[in-house]
């Protein structure tokens, strides 16, 4: 990646097509050419972000820490060969009202293009009462009447260049989703179609988290433009429509507790150094890379830092994971095995790990001879 550091396992590479010119996909309006490999700017991109789902804003919030890259890159265009972002976010724009819908406007009406559209927040079912509405954003000119959000999902998507759900509330419908909510909000993919596609052909591209780790949104992003500049292939996703490099593995497969679950040694207790799948983690069956990535600068993430993974990242969040701080009943018999298992297994690397800590004999300076 641009950022100079190394690419995750399996993660696809966004310069990797470089050679190759490939173009932008047949129909994108405004697409920008593709860039040459001496650094030409690869052009603008709008990116028009909606916070008016059912949301905290805490998605927006998360990605002003991201390093990886910064969103301060990608609105300065600091990235070789990316296009520049043009960023339109309610909570961090020095525009409000009307002068801040002026660019979503143009873009409803056709004359704002490319963009890239982001919502945040769950979209809200706004057929299942008689009056009023859930959501909205901004007021319709003529009217004075709230403009719903799903109205302006509706003018959007099919003009945009490409649309992301970014957090679970946008990409599955989240807390606000839970069963017995009387908004009937739902996920993206449950409002457009799970087989929806963009004016250029480019899937739904949800990046889950409550709220998302900040480099897997400004990395999802910068992918995107590089694939708009036609420096990368098509965004590879999984059947959750997740970026496949950064949603492959599970929280367990990157914790730094694994080794004590291997071992058999469960914390009882919060603040224990130990496994603590005991005290309600599902790390062992959660796609999310928080444990190998962190939070911010790479420390931090949910079980790095002591904090049970409560499934965040998944579609059937949080109704599947509750009751959340009890144990996942699938760990019962696994950890019930380790628990022999892993004691023996400890045991013996703790037999190798003393013949380790011994400077071997030969190395025995010989006794000396008296004279």
């Amino acid at each position: 990646m641009p950022s100079g550091r190394s690419l995750p396992a399996g993660a696809p590479d966004p310069m990797a097509a470089q050679a190759s010119r490939r173009h932008p996909a047949a129909g994108t309006t405004g697409a920008a050419s593709t860039a040459s490999t001496a650094g030409e700017p690869a052009g603008e991109i709008a990116v028009l972000w909606i916070t008016a789902g059912l949301s905290c804003d805490g998605d927006t919030i998360a990605m002003t820490a991201a390093t990886q890259p910064s969103i301060e890159d990608l609105v300065r265009g600091a990235i070789p060969w990316a296009p520049k972002v043009k960023l339109y976010n309610p909570l961090l724009a020095p525009e409000v009202g009307d002068e801040f819908l002026a660019a979503f406007r143009r873009a409803a009406a056709g004359e704002l293009a490319p963009f890239i559209l982001v919502v945040e927040g769950s979209v809200p079912d706004e057929h299942n009462k008689q009056e009023g509405y859930w959501a909205s954003f901004g007021t319709d000119p003529a009217t004075g009447q709230p403009i719903t959000t799903c109205e302006w999902i509706d003018r959007l998507a099919p003009r945009a260049w490409a649309v992301v759900a970014a957090g679970t509330c946008a990409a599955y419908g989240g807390i606000h989703a839970m069963a017995g909510n009387f908004t009937g909000c739902m996920g993206l993919p449950d409002y457009l179609g799970r087989e929806w596609r963009s004016s250029a052909g480019v899937p739904l591209v949800c990046i889950p988290g409550c709220p998302v780790q900040p480099d897997n949104l400004t990395e999802t992003l910068l992918y995107l433009c590089h694939q708009f500049a036609g420096l990368a292939a098509p965004i590879p996703l999984d059947e959750a429509l997740r970026p496949r490099w950064l949603f492959s593995q599970t929280v367990h497969e990157g914790c730094d507790r694994g080794g004590y679950y291997e071992q058999g040694e469960f914390g009882d207790a919060y603040g224990s150094p130990l496994c603590i799948v005991k005290l309600g983690c599902w790390g062992p069956v959660v796609q999310c890379n928080v444990g190998k990535r962190g939070w911010i600068g790479g420390l931090g993430g949910c079980p790095n830092v002591g904090g049970i993974c409560i499934g965040c990242t998944m579609p059937g969040f949080p109704d599947k994971f509750q009751p959340f701080m009890e144990e996942p009943p699938g760990s019962l018999l696994s950890s019930a095995a380790l628990m022999t298992y892993g004691k023996a297994i400890k045991a013996l690397r703790q037999f190798t790990k003393d013949s380790l800590n011994k400077v071997p004999s030969w190395r025995a300076a010989p006794p000396r001879r008296s004279t």
